[in-house]
């Protein structure tokens, strides 16, 4: 009887401990994360008033996004940087990931120099590419011996954007792809090249599938991330730009709704559209990964 009141005790006290390690991550997620969404959820049916105060509206701030053209003149930006940003971008990181897999020399100095990008800061990103593309002066234009409008152009502004995307994250994803090529046994190509399989061969039907679950984490945090992209485009294109509509993604049109036009019911309204894209379209991710991804070893 004694023993089992001590291992009781014991665990009671374990207990404690657990909840107690657990309780920062808890609090922090209900504090800046699931009360901001509930909260934009109550906004998003409401109308705001000066001081914090709101008046309950129903679908009303719904009603008018979906009769907005700038509404889904911003989606179609977004799906379109999503087209121009997340294929290229995969494949050139897939590309940066074999390369740095093989036995070249300077290899940790390259994976290094291609994971800059991530701990640099975005502001510092957006001030450096403007200079790149700038009409007058920019390096770009001094190369090509012409004059291209990179980011005032509304049919090239978004090109311009995702170059700059594209090369932010591609060391990142290399990183993470990196590491799912690793965890390929080399096995699998002595075999392969036993069997007179070419390098092109062993890519297709070994390296392919067997980094296709690392392949797939990626994809769906490059979509999320194009999908929300804001910052990239408020450091890039200015308020006065007349290429600005063109740039324009459902992120930033929630920041110009919310914090320029006063309106938070419906830049809430823009971001709980926003939250239900990325849902969908993960769910049709996951649904879809049954037929090309390889989980078995």
């Amino acid at each position: 009887m004694a023993g089992n009141a001590k291992s009781g005790k014991l665990a009671r006290s374990e207990s404690i401990w657990a909840y107690l390690m657990v309780a920062p991550t808890v609090i922090g997620l209900l504090v800046l994360n699931i009360y901001p969404f509930l909260d934009t959820i109550k906004l998003s049916f409401s109308k705001t008033r000066p001081f914090g105060l709101y008046e309950l509206r129903g679908v009303e701030n719904f009603v008018q996004m979906f009769a907005s053209a700038e509404f889904w003149r911003a989606n179609w930006n977004t799906f379109y940087f999503c087209i121009l940003t997340v294929p290229v971008g995969i494949l050139l990181a897939l590309v940066v990931a074999v390369m740095l897999n093989t036995k070249i020399k300077g290899r940790t100095f390259f994976r290094a120099v291609f994971f800059l990008p991530m701990v640099v800061a975005p502001a510092a990103v957006a001030m450096v590419w403007k200079w790149i593309f700038n009409t007058e002066y920019g390096i770009i234009n001094t190369l090509l011996a012409h004059k291209i409008n990179w980011i005032t152009d509304p049919n090239i502004v978004m090109i311009t954007c995702a170059i700059v995307a594209i090369w932010s994250a591609i060391g990142y994803d290399a990183v993470l792809l990196l590491s799912g090529l690793q965890n390929i046994s080399k096995s699998y190509y002595e075999a392969a090249s036993l069997d007179g399989a070419t390098k092109i061969q062993q890519f297709f039907h070994i390296t392919l599938p067997m980094v296709s679950p690392t392949l797939f984490v990626v994809l769906i945090m490059r979509l999320m991330s194009s999908i929300k992209v804001y910052d990239l485009i408020y450091m890039m294109i200015e308020e006065a730009n007349p290429a600005l509509t063109s740039a324009q993604s459902l992120m930033y049109l929630f920041y110009r709704e919310s914090y320029v036009s006063g309106n938070r019911g419906l830049g809430s309204a823009v971001v709980i559209w926003t939250v239900a894209v990325i849902g969908l379209v993960t769910v049709v991710q996951f649904w879809g990964q049954k037929k090309w991804v390889n989980y078995e070893v």
